[in-house]
């Protein structure tokens, strides 16, 4: 078990290289410790505990002030760690640290009608929001570049790929532009995901019976009413949404949360592709701006921003899909194990779309194009990437059987221009106009024009 809180320092996943300290045990312990801070705070607020008791105890648990992943708890993780294996979750040993740490007679306001599930829910949500918020800034960062990319390339033509092969022609600017769409897209889920983010507070079987005990005994007939204002004050101390029921077995927070990061490392993972296939030494239309080195070919320039991002892109759908799967068998009123399963899978998912979003914003900052590259590949094809257009343009002139023929038959462009400029019905026809790539290239600027137009963030 690691020492310093982290989950691991990234040693064998690369792309996850500085998240340890945002998604590590340390993190996850103050959130939890967060949560109980946040559900004294709550009665309080309610009118059942004395505000200076919730302000002692708050002060006593390691609370400074706003912030409150930023404690001064001093409990022992990898004790507490080892203590959480015989209940089979760390709240229940946190509890009792906790109350320790508050004089006897505050310490029925630790914890107070909650049960494990309650705190560990809503820490992971907290913890969620913290590290999104972070994801989401990333995302502005690629947009950003994305769209100066656009915007600078947009009238350079280049070979569209479709299956491998050259398709059409295309632009720069509109692949950038199309990549912009995607991470927008992906920025906006996410974002929704992170601001609907709930807390948890349903007590042991999710009838909040407990809390409502509680506080009839402070407020009698009253308590109903009582309990629905703590569930929202506790939210708010966490600046989570009210939850609109418990959740327990109900797992959309999680599994909305995990398809928004998974959307946002496929839409990096589509960059990361195209970037690593036309960063190919045969095709070098794109260059990262700190390519990678090899232990044994002094030569090479990898493009390892890429293939970092494309790791994190390969593991992620599996993770969504283990979200799924245990939310599928979120059974009874507290699941066991679907529920254990979902703790690990989440952090994992969130370390990797903070590695791939801040690896993104990197790659996308110093991506240079090289023109001279992008006009070469152009060249390969040149006139063959317009068939298409021949076959609509020429068929009402010669025919269309006759219009595919040619063009089908083309082996090279020169073989494609002698044909053209040898058919009689096309006698001063601009052959090289009709053979232009530049000229065919649809609404490739308006699209460009109308990604770009939007702004970051839309």
């Amino acid at each position: 078990m690691p020492t310093d809180g982290s989950v691991d320092r990234g040693l064998l996943s690369p792309v996850t290289v500085g998240t340890a300290d945002a998604v590590g045990d340390d993190a996850v312990l103050g959130a939890l410790v967060a949560v109980e801070i946040a559900l004294t705070r709550a009665w309080a607020v309610v009118g059942d505990a004395p505000a200076e008791l919730a302000e002692r105890v708050s002060t006593q648990l390691g609370w400074s002030g706003p912030g409150l992943l930023a404690l001064r708890h001093g409990i022992d993780l990898a004790e507490l760690a080892t203590a959480a294996v015989e209940g089979g979750n760390p709240v229940i040993p946190l509890v009792g640290r906790l109350r320790s740490r508050v004089p006897e007679s505050d310490r029925a306001w630790v914890h107070r009608g909650a049960t494990s599930q309650d705190v560990l829910d809503s820490a992971v949500m907290l913890l969620a929001r913290g590290v999104g918020h972070t994801i989401v800034q990333h995302l502005g960062e690629v947009d950003a570049s994305l769209a100066a990319l656009a915007v600078r390339h947009r009238d350079d033509v280049a070979v569209a790929r479709t299956l491998g092969q050259h398709a059409v022609p295309t632009t720069v600017g509109l692949r950038a532009a199309t990549w912009l769409v995607g991470v927008r897209r992906a920025r906006r889920r996410l974002e929704h995901a992170l601001a609907h983010l709930p807390a948890q507070l349903g007590g042991a079987a999710g009838t909040l019976s407990a809390f409502v005990e509680h506080a009839r005994v402070a407020h009698g007939a009253e308590a109903e009413q009582v309990v629905e204002r703590l569930v929202a004050a506790f939210a708010n101390e966490l600046d989570l949404a009210v939850p609109e029921h418990p959740w327990h077995t109900v797992r959309w927070p999680v599994t909305e949360l995990g398809d928004a990061l998974v959307q946002t490392i496929d839409s990096l993972g589509v960059i990361a592709g195209d970037v690593a296939t036309l960063a190919r030494t045969e095709i070098g239309e794109l260059v990262e701006s700190a390519p990678g080195g090899s232990s044994a070919m002094p030569h090479k320039r990898n493009p390892v921003a890429s293939v970092l991002i494309r790791s994190a892109a390969l593991r992620a759908p599996q993770l969504g899909a283990t979200l799924h799967f245990a939310a599928a068998l979120a059974v009874d009123e507290r699941p066991d194990g679907a529920w254990h399963a979902e703790w690990p899978t989440v952090r994992e998912l969130l370390r990797l779309a903070l590695g791939a979003a801040g690896t993104a914003s990197r790659l996308t900052a110093g991506l240079a194009v090289d023109l001279a590259a992008v006009a070469r590949n152009l060249d390969q094809s040149a006139g063959l990437l317009v068939t298409e257009r021949l076959a609509i343009v020429l068929g009402p002139i010669i025919g269309i059987d006759r219009a595919r023929s040619i063009v089908a038959a083309a082996t090279s462009v020169d073989d494609l221009e002698r044909v053209l400029h040898a058919e009689p019905g096309l006698a001063g026809h601009d052959i090289a106009a009709l053979l232009d790539p530049a000229a065919y290239l649809g609404l490739a600027g308006t699209l460009v024009d109308r990604a770009t137009a939007l702004g970051e963030g839309s």
